[in-house]
């Protein structure tokens, strides 16, 4: 008997080994498959957010009043307001259903490109927004989910290095195609945002791919197995029990809100939301406007894309994959940070015309500090994206460890934060160059 019951624990034991072993292997596959949609999906809007202020200047149609300026300022402000939201809709349909919809959204922005007109420019930068509030935090909520206390720092790197590798491919097309270029034909304009929509729709159904955590048969008394034949008192309760969801998240967004780690938090998520702003819409424009740069210019908005995500690659891959996950590294870290953003805005502030970002002529007609160098506009570039992956690795991993339970609320509020200050970025470029809002 003791033999016997020996052999069955051992077994046991075994099988939850087994099962805990799978259990990994699933949520290892679910982050890999979570980050190759987004490397999908920004490949195609990270690459369009790049240049979309240059295609926007070189439209040849009277009828297009539209600004790409206006356009990410829109984006960033509805995206803001959405987040307190986002958390209801993830709560009611699930995280992969929300991130689904939401590539539907983000694809329908870039297909307002191919056959531009002001009204479906500036109606799609609002339902992109609502798409990007909910994306994310279904993002958030999904990692934390397929993720422990040893493996969020893991898989936020991993998660983090594959959606930069986005940086590098559409950026890559752009520099091939448009160099040598001053101006931006509709064909050139139909053929690159018809390859970008493609790809953001191969990105949103990989989404569907994704699996369950807890895949666990149940058996079900006779009672129990009636009940769930009736689709009238199943929906009826899935409904009832949403509402009870939406308002104890609404609840728990307003709790977080007020947290310690939340407010002191808050500055960084803020100015991460600023820099964001500036590397993904506006430093690419100003290169792309530099007179000194020549025929090549409009080539290198591609070129500078792909070494910001260069920087966030290896910033990524660093801090979140190969340090270990300690107090005083991610100290370490966000200094880094602020480091390399000062030494990046310095030169940047040298070596870029101060009428580059709002120009909208050709190119810039002022002069700059320095006279323009090619290499330090790039080192710059690579130095911003450092910078941000500084941030937001560490952003990731405190949030998933301080909110493992609350991660939908929690992403929500640092999305909130971090986009209402991207929106008024947005707003400060169109007020400094003049134009009125």
């Amino acid at each position: 008997m003791l033999v016997l019951f020996t052999w069955t624990k051992t077994h046991w034991l075994k099988l939850e080994d087994l099962i805990e072993l799978r259990m990994a292997d699933i949520r290892t596959y679910n982050v890999v498959i979570l980050g190759i949609g987004f490397l999908l999906i920004f490949t195609a809007f990270t690459t369009c957010g790049n240049i979309e202020q240059t295609v926007v200047k070189s439209l040849n149609s009277t009828n297009f009043t539209g600004s790409g300026y206006h356009s990410l300022g829109i984006i960033y402000g509805v995206f803001s307001f959405c987040n307190v939201l986002a958390p209801i809709i993830v709560t009611i349909i699930g995280p992969q259903f929300t991130m689904f919809l939401s590539g539907v959204l983000y694809s329908g922005y870039i297909a307002a490109f191919i056959i531009p007109s002001t009204w479906s420019f500036y109606f799609t930068s609002v339902v992109i927004g609502i798409g990007a509030a909910m994306l994310w935090t279904a993002q958030g909520h999904f990692l934390v989910e397929n993720s422990d206390a040893s493996t969020i720092n893991r898989n936020t790197g991993l998660f983090w290095a594959l959606l930069q590798c986005s940086m590098l491919f559409g950026n890559l097309y752009v520099y091939f195609d448009w160099k040598g270029k001053t101006e931006i034909t509709d064909k050139d304009r139909k053929i690159m945002f018809t390859a970008l929509l493609v790809i953001s729709a191969l990105g949103t159904l990989s989404f569907l791919a994704l699996r369950k955590v807890c895949q666990q048969e149940e058996i079900l008394s006779e009672e129990e197995g009636q009940y769930l034949l009736s689709a009238r008192l199943k929906y009826k309760q899935r409904a009832t029990s949403a509402v009870t969801e939406t308002k104890t998240q609404f609840k728990t967004i307003l709790e977080i809100f007020k947290t310690k780690t939340i407010l002191l938090l808050s500055f960084c998520m803020a100015y991460s939301g600023l820099e964001l702003s500036f590397y993904s819409g506006v430093y690419g424009t100003c290169i792309g406007a530099t007179t000194h740069f020549g025929d090549v210019a409009k080539g290198l908005i591609g070129i500078s894309g792909i070494v910001v995500g260069i920087g966030e690659i290896v910033g990524g891959g660093l801090f979140g994959l190969v340090l270990k996950n300690n107090r005083f590294r991610r100290t370490s870290v966000v200094f880094l940070g602020m480091v390399v953003h000062f030494v990046a805005f310095y030169l940047i502030f040298l070596n870029i015309p101060d009428d580059a970002p709002v120009v909208f002529q050709t190119s810039s007609q002022h002069k700059p500090y320095l006279v323009p160098s090619l290499s330090i506009a790039l080192l710059c570039s690579f130095l911003l994206g450092l910078g941000d992956s500084c941030f937001n690795t560490q952003l990731y991993s405190i949030l998933g460890r301080a909110f493992a339970e609350q991660s939908a609320p929690a992403f929500a509020i640092f999305k909130f934060i971090q986009k209402n200050e991207s929106h008024l970025g947005q707003h400060e470029i169109i007020v400094i160059g003049g134009v009125s809002f």
